[in-house]
Order: C-alpha cells, then sequence, then structure tokens
C-alpha cells in the first residue's frame, strides 16, 4: 500500500463520480422551461426575485448542529466498550467532551446561537 495504491484509489474516485454525472447527463431527457428554475413553494406561486440574500446565522447555527449531531456518532461506539477498556475511555470522552465546550463556549461567546 504506497503511494501508488493511493493514486489510483483517487482516480477511481473521480472516474466513478465523473462517471456517474456523465451517464446521468446523457441518458437523462432534458426540458428548459420557466417553471424548473423556479423556486419550490409547495405549489404557491412565488413572488419576488430567486436570488435573495440570506442570514449567515442560519449557516452557522446549521453548522454548530451537525458539529454536535456527528458527537452522537461517536458517543455510541464508546458507549459500548467503556467497561472493557475502563479510564483510558472515561478519560477520553471527558477530554472529547472538554473540546466540544469549548468549540460550544467560543460560538456563545461569537453570537452564532441568537436567532436573528
Amino acid at each position: 500500500m504506497g503511494a501508488g495504491s493511493l493514486i489510483l484509489l483517487i482516480i477511481c474516485g473521480i472516474a466513478f463520480a465523473g462517471g456517474g454525472m456523465l451517464l446521468s447527463n446523457l441518458l437523462s431527457k432534458s426540458s428548459k422551461n420557466i417553471v424548473k428554475g423556479e423556486a419550490y413553494e409547495c405549489g404557491i406561486v412565488p413572488t419576488g426575485s430567486n436570488w435573495i440574500q440570506f442570514n449567515v446565522g442560519y449557516y452557522l447555527f446549521a453548522l454548530i448542529f451537525l458539529i454536535f449531531d456527528v458527537e452522537l456518532i461517536y458517543m455510541y461506539p464508546w458507549a459500548v466498550v467503556v467497561k472493557t477498556i475502563g479510564w483510558p475511555a472515561f478519560v477520553e470522552i471527558v477530554v472529547f467532551m472538554f473540546i466540544l465546550f469549548m468549540g460550544l463556549l467560543y460560538a456563545w461567546k461569537k453570537g452564532a446561537l441568537k436567532w436573528m
């Protein structure tokens, strides 16, 4: 498993993704009409422009949600093996939670948790 394997893996990944997009463009019917370019409004005729600016707070709020959502992905396997590993597992999760708490504290200080 050297550099050649890594390069082959990257080339295969790019070929797989690019091939799927190319095949999709070749096999699908495409039609250009005004309705396809409109924003989805649940059947209600849209008003105003499609291009509006969103508050960056929504983006930051979503990123913070993802960070703490991914945290749970790492806590489930930890909970399964904590009894077999013992104190080292406990210390590791305390350090992990401390780092996440510091990230939450930073976001709170920066005002990323204020809704509007």
